[in-house]
């Protein structure tokens, strides 16, 4: 398909043509951001400075965090920035780039989640052989199929979306670039490429999530077998796990998992997979974890006393 391109920048309408409540939904994009990158930094330098959180769970963790800082990064900084701009204006190659990035971290976050329900269902199920199954290279080789698999997803989105003529017009509706938006915008023939889009999103979405859940499957399963107090500890984490899987997987589903078409509700619903989980998981998966808060203790008291 020829790529000629009359177009080179696009503009983004944001959340609202009304420049004061653009200026307020910033404000508060910003103090969320800045909550995600506090937060989620403290876990990443927790765990990295803590010689007691070695565990798998928590080496997978560390990506996590570290993951979710760089995927809220590719869409905040710029909503917020925009706040102050008359036309919000972004360039075409930029636009492709910022589709890249954020399919990459959304992928390996989906690989990432994958993989942490796979080491509890290892943890749960077969204890005995834990450590043996879940050694530092087992843990390392997985970290890097969940990058290696995020790249490889967001390479197919964007050679998709690369391959498609720009003529007019340039408006987004969107406070972001995504795949549905932009696609959108071509003066061609999309159909095709529209299929092809939601079978690359769906199908992670689809497998992924069909593993998270017949690991929790298994692992209730294997829970009616443990002590009361083991009993009690594994649903606390495999709960925490839920919540993030749940709050990431289902608004990423009706955005993805669906024909090319964009809808009023898209900007409400991204805000929660862009930015209301990387607010959350420090929450859900680390404040209520008494060895993580107690290590943050004594990281911040080192640095009191420093």
């Amino acid at each position: 398909m020829a790529t000629t391109n009359n177009v080179t920048e696009l503009i983004l309408l944001g959340f609202s043509p009304n420049q004061d409540v653009q200026k307020t939904i910033s404000v508060m994009f910003l103090l969320m951001y800045t909550a995600i990158v506090l937060g989620n930094g403290l876990i990443v330098v927790t765990i990295m400075g803590n010689k007691g959180l070695t565990s798998p769970m928590y080496f997978f963790l560390g990506y996590l965090s570290f993951v979710e800082i760089c995927y809220c990064s590719v869409t905040a900084p710029k909503l917020i920035l925009d706040s102050f701009i008359e036309r919000k204006i972004i360039s075409l190659k930029g636009c492709i780039t910022q589709i890249f990035f954020l399919h990459f971290f959304g992928g390996t976050e989906i690989f990432l989640l994958t993989v942490m329900a796979y080491d509890r269902y290892v943890a749960i199920c077969k204890p005995l052989h834990y450590t043996v199954i879940m050694n530092r290279r087992a843990c390392g080789l997985l970290v890097g199929a969940a990058w290696g698999g995020g790249l490889l997803h967001s390479v197919g989105q964007t050679f998709l979306i690369s391959q498609l003529p720009f003529c007019g017009p340039k408006v987004l509706d969107h406070y972001f670039c995504d795949v549905h938006p932009v696609l959108k915008l071509a003066c061609s023939d999309t159909f095709l490429i529209g299929v092809l889009i939601i079978a690359n999103g769906g199908s992670i979405s689809v497998i992924s999530f069909t593993v998270l859940l017949a690991s929790y499957v298994v692992i209730l399963h294997a829970l009616s077998t443990q002590t009361s107090e083991g009993r009690r500890k594994a649903l606390s984490t495999c709960a925490s796990h839920v919540a993030v899987v749940g709050l990431f997987f289902i608004p990423c589903s009706f955005v993805y998992m669906r024909p090319c078409v964009t809808l009023p509700a898209d900007k409400i619903v991204a805000v929660f997979y862009t930015v209301v989980t990387p607010l959350l998981n420090p929450i859900i998966y680390s404040f209520r974890n008494a060895e993580v808060k107690n290590a943050m203790r004594r990281l911040i008291g080192r640095k009191v006393i420093w």
